[in-house]
């Protein structure tokens, strides 16, 4: 049989005493002997599981897919390959200098799984002087560099074992899955809140339910780019933002083909930031470009990610990193969408943990610059002057999308467009009111001004009128039910009112 890739050292990992220097003062120990002996438990425990999944050929076939053929050599892998390489990115992925007791588990667990070694509980301290060898140090590199499996799609997620568990529905999944929390407790002293926010951790995305104040909107079914350009045109206005979409999508197509041809390209960012007032679309173009990303092969999900400062920013030490990491990988394949965006700067607080988030972000979507968009979003001079702020913002955000203010043919457009969606219809002396109304909010609007929200909640009024007018009717016919009259519309002064007091309210 021929060797495995993967490297494997010749002598035990922790059993080199041979190598040990006698001048590491041995009062310096960072584990006990109870430590290593539930190590050994738990390493146990992990081979007991890969033993079963071992028994499984189209499991082991279909993970072995995932390899990179020039990595594998056409070798087939086993499970605790695949463990070891998981582990060993969820090691490296935790922030901080590592300490000699946290490369000891790394280590430990690389002797379990690849030697069937297990270090001695009674040889503590011939054990915690090693540790600071030299040869250890250069030796636990060396299992670090040779020991991480490649895919053969850089869009694919990285914990393999995981992930395709999942996609088998195989019942040691959930088993895996504790077992690496595991391993993050152990050798960081980490835990996690639920099974929900590990599996965001690993980008699994086994849910879509909302966590930290994000929600997930994943692709609809048998999604095409022509729906989502389709989607993108039928919405009212946005004339400059719908060119400026049509000439990222001309580019990207271009780098497909220069790619194809063998040329090189520049690299293109797909980092955004969304320019403007609320209620101009901005959520909803968002969520159309990463369907766009991922049709053009530019992401591999295409899901949005939405979030906020409060999702993203913390009360304490220590959680902003992990609530910004949790939100990247939930976004991992897609657009993580960050509204008001500006507010990360705004230290309200007493804390700097905004800062914080922004450079955890930035790091974050260094590590996953293949496949994943960060949009960001708010109001014009913020946005522009949190842009300005850091200049790893300003590196990797260079794109901008501007949002007008809409018209008044195109706030009554909307009207419309509520109307059709609920089964309404406008009569003509109706219709005119509403003009006078939509005139009178565009010549009042500041840049809060609520523009498509202003309409919504105008909507809703107008059929809460409706039906106080219609309610003590003898007789109801489908039309009456149906349509909006000249009563139903509030006065064009009385709506512009409303508006500014919310405006106000919001502002105090």
């Amino acid at each position: 049989m021929k060797k495995n890739p993967i490297s494997i050292i010749e002598d035990s990992f922790l059993s080199l005493k041979k190598y040990l220097e006698t001048n590491v003062n041995p009062n310096e120990a960072v584990f006990t002997a109870l430590f290593i002996a539930d190590l050994q438990k738990e390493t146990t425990s992990i081979i007991e599981i890969c033993n079963v999944l071992n028994q499984d050929p189209d499991f082991i076939h279909t993970i072995n897919e995932a390899v990179n053929p020039v990595f594998s050599k056409g070798l087939l892998f086993k499970a605790e390959h695949f463990f070891l390489s998981d582990i060993i990115d969820l090691y490296e992925r935790e922030p901080g200098t590592k300490n000699e007791k946290q490369q000891f588990v790394l280590a430990y667990y690389y002797d379990a799984l690849r030697n069937k070694h297990f270090a001695d509980e009674n040889s503590v301290n011939e054990l915690n002087q090693l540790v600071f060898t030299e040869n250890f140090k250069s030796l636990f590199l060396k299992i670090k560099n040779e020991n991480k499996i490649i895919t053969s799609n850089a869009q694919q997620n990285q914990y393999l074992l995981p992930e395709i568990l999942s996609e088998k529905k195989n019942t040691k999944l959930e088993e895996v899955l504790i077992k690496y929390q595991n391993f993050i407790h152990s050798t960081f002293g980490k835990k996690f809140e639920n099974t929900t926010t590990f599996n965001n951790y690993l980008g699994l995305n086994l849910s879509t339910s909302k966590t930290d104040k994000g929600e997930i909107d994943n692709l609809p079914e048998e999604d095409t780019l022509e729906k989502v350009l389709k989607e993108l045109n039928s919405l009212v206005g946005l004339a400059e933002v719908k060119k400026d979409v049509s000439e990222l999508i001309n580019l990207l197509e271009i780098q497909k083909k220069r790619s194809k041809q063998g040329l090189k390209n520049v690299e293109i960012t797909l980092h955004t930031v969304f320019l403007g007032p609320p209620g101009t679309g901005k959520t909803s173009v968002a969520r159309l470009l990463s369907r766009i990303f991922k049709h053009l092969g530019f992401l591999s999900k295409g899901q949005m990610y939405e979030t906020d400062r409060e999702g993203l920013v913390a009360g304490y030490v220590g959680q902003t990193a992990t609530k910004v990491s949790n939100a990247v990988e939930s976004s991992l394949g897609g657009v993580l969408f960050i509204d008001e965006a500006y507010a990360l700067n705004q230290n309200g607080f007493g804390s700097d943990y905004g800062a914080e988030a922004v450079n955890t972000l930035l790091k974050r979507m260094e590590d996953h610059r293949e496949d994943l968009a960060v949009v960001v979003a708010g109001y014009t001079e913020p946005m522009k002057i949190f842009i300005e702020s850091n200049p790893g913002l300003r590196s990797r955000f260079n794109r901008y999308f501007y949002f007008n203010h809409f018209t008044p043919t195109e706030l009554f457009e909307i009207f419309e467009s509520f109307c059709s969606k609920s089964d309404f219809i406008i009569a003509e002396e109706a219709k005119e009111k509403l003009t006078d109304t939509f005139d009178l909010l565009y010549e009042s609007k500041n840049e809060t001004f609520g523009n498509a929200r202003v309409v919504r909640n105008l909507f809703e009024k107008c059929i809460q009128n409706q039906a106080n007018r219609i309610v003590k009717l003898k007789k109801i016919s489908n039309k009456v039910l149906k349509t909006l009259t000249e009563e139903d519309i509030p006065e064009p002064k009385e709506t512009e009112k409303n508006v500014n007091l919310e405006l106000k309210d919001k502002e105090e």
